[in-house]
């Protein structure tokens, strides 16, 4: 039996710890590693609320700051129950709830400051519980994004962390575009305060534009035994400089990531999707779904604008119930320049969907929170627009529903390593139309499971995204037969965990089945 380890700072497979799709990885992956008949093991942080209850499992004595600090390892239960998985968090005072998710902070003024303060202590804490033997005779460590890379730093240069050497570790890149820049010294959140008597091997820590900074993503690539992209179009993509915003590329450490290709290390292998025991939804059930939701949301909201904003889509909504529209076009993510960059730059093009749609009766529905400049624009959009719902918010019924029984499904990501989205979308038949980016490339073909656009310039993508939202409505009012089969093709594809963790084994882990 193998016995693996995964550090995160999200997993969906316990209640309240997730924000984005690496959630959603570190739910499945050790379920499937677990079903193999392999042990797995998932720790993250508590925030400070996630190990309320929790069993403790032991202290964890670390040296910080030139002082002892004492973390406490927790093992809490799963949102499912498997044999050979357990799920632990660790607590410390400092390792407290962000504003993102209640996981991440937000510091504008000094990027990463709170969240490092954190990780820092969450990456010791956990090389220190590998060390007394918490998690039993590991022989993977499986790292995700710069929030865990701190424990490769640890097993290479720290001398209490000398045995961690025996493992392999494996490092998964969700978002290279956050990359975890700290300074090296002379601040709270700098490495030498948390390790003053470590000598710091700047050169191969440091980021190559902030030279008196260390770079936590680079560290994971430079330092991991087998680096990995969520999606084989990512890899290629992020092995090239980035040309923002026709490109998005390496994002600064292509030369890392050709260093660890050439070496052999660096591995594309898309995420995968649930498809057996998946919660559904009934149909029939949107729009009642999303005045539930908001009726919700407004006992919640203490924010004046935002209740006059809710009271305002409901009211939207209830047109709806009764004179329904007859094509429906969906989006549901976090409100960020990653997914939603060519609206806010290009509003213009967002209303001409918008306009296009009115000549077939149809409507836009987007759900969501995150930036407050992306959550101003659409609510200023749906002020002036009858035809755009834009729910701001969360609700999982409601994201069911949507999934469910909406006619396409819009993803123009600027890039997108992997994405999740629209492999839910496709699972319920429902087109997506996306950008030819990542890993969206890998999973919606044009015309044959869905619609894509690209192009070369910025101005072109813009006109592209437009056509091809133009060419879908067509083939929906004019070519039934042919909407069908692009519904059905979608319905029918399968990325399935136990293919990519079949590759995981023998890639990432080199573990022979």
């Amino acid at each position: 039996m193998n016995n693996f380890l995964f550090v995160a700072a999200e997993n969906d497979g316990i209640p309240k710890c997730k924000a984005g799709g690496m959630g959603d990885v570190v739910r499945d992956v050790p379920r499937q590693i677990s079903e193999r008949g392999d042990m797995a093991h998932v720790v993250v942080p508590s925030y400070s609320r996630l190990h309320q209850n929790g069993t403790f499992v032991t202290n964890l004595n670390l040296s910080l700051r030139g002082m002892v600090y004492v973390a406490e390892l927790y093992e809490v239960p799963g949102k499912k129950e498997f044999a050979n998985l357990h799920h632990y968090v660790i607590h410390h005072p400092e390792i407290t709830a962000g504003e993102i998710g209640h996981i991440y902070h937000d510091d504008p003024e000094e990027a990463f400051f709170t969240d490092n303060i954190k990780f820092t202590i969450f990456c010791t804490a956990v090389a220190e519980a590998i060390k007394v033997g918490a998690f039993g005779e590991l022989d993977i460590v499986h790292m995700h994004d710069w929030h865990s890379s701190l424990v490769l730093f640890l097993k290479t240069y720290h001398p209490e962390y000398q045995a961690l050497k025996k493992m392999r570790y494996v490092y998964t890149i969700h978002n290279l575009a956050i990359q975890g820049i700290r300074p090296f010294y002379n601040n709270y959140s700098s490495l030498a305060n948390w390790f003053p008597n470590l000598p710091l091997d700047e050169k191969k820590l440091m980021d190559y534009r902030y030279q008196d900074c260390i770079n936590l993503m680079a560290v994971g690539i430079r330092l991991a035994d087998a680096v990995h992209t969520v999606s084989p179009s990512y890899k290629e993509d992020v092995l090239r400089p980035s040309n923002p915003p026709e490109f998005i590329g390496g994002e600064g450490l292509e030369l890392d990531l050709q260093e660890a290709n050439n070496q052999g290390r660096l591995f594309g292998i898309l995420n995968g999707s649930n498809y057996k025991n998946i919660r559904t939804a009934e149909k029939g059930l949107l729009y009642r779904n999303t005045v539930k939701a908001l009726f919700r949301w407004l006992q919640e909201e203490s924010k004046k604008y935002k209740a006059d904003f809710l009271a305002h889509t409901g009211e939207k909504v209830m047109d709806y119930v009764t004179d329904k529209p007859k094509f429906i076009v969906s989006s549901v993510a976090r409100l960020t320049e990653q997914k939603f960059y060519f609206f806010k730059r290009s509003p213009e093009a967002f209303v001409e969907i918008l306009n296009r749609l009115k000549k077939v009766d149809g409507i836009f529905m987007l759900l969501g929170t995150g930036a407050p400049d992306y959550e101003e624009l659409f609510r200023q959009l749906s002020y002036e627009h009858k035809n755009f719902i834009f729910t701001n918010g969360q609700s999982e019924d409601l994201i069911d529903s949507i999934y469910l029984e909406t006619d396409l499904y819009f993803m123009p990501s600027l890039f997108e390593p992997c994405g999740i989205s629209q492999m839910l979308a496709m699972r319920n038949g429902n087109p997506c139309l996306v950008h030819n980016t990542g890993g969206l490339r890998d999973t919606v073909e044009h015309m044959k499971t869905g619609f894509s656009f690209d192009g070369k310039t910025y101005d072109d993508k813009i006109k592209n995204m437009i056509l091809a939202l133009e060419q879908a409505l067509d083939v929906f009012v004019n070519d039934k037969p042919k909407w069908t089969e692009i519904q059905d093709n979608a319905k029918k594809m399968r990325f399935t965990w136990e293919k990519s963790v079949d590759d995981y084994y023998k890639y990432l882990y080199s573990i022979n089945q």
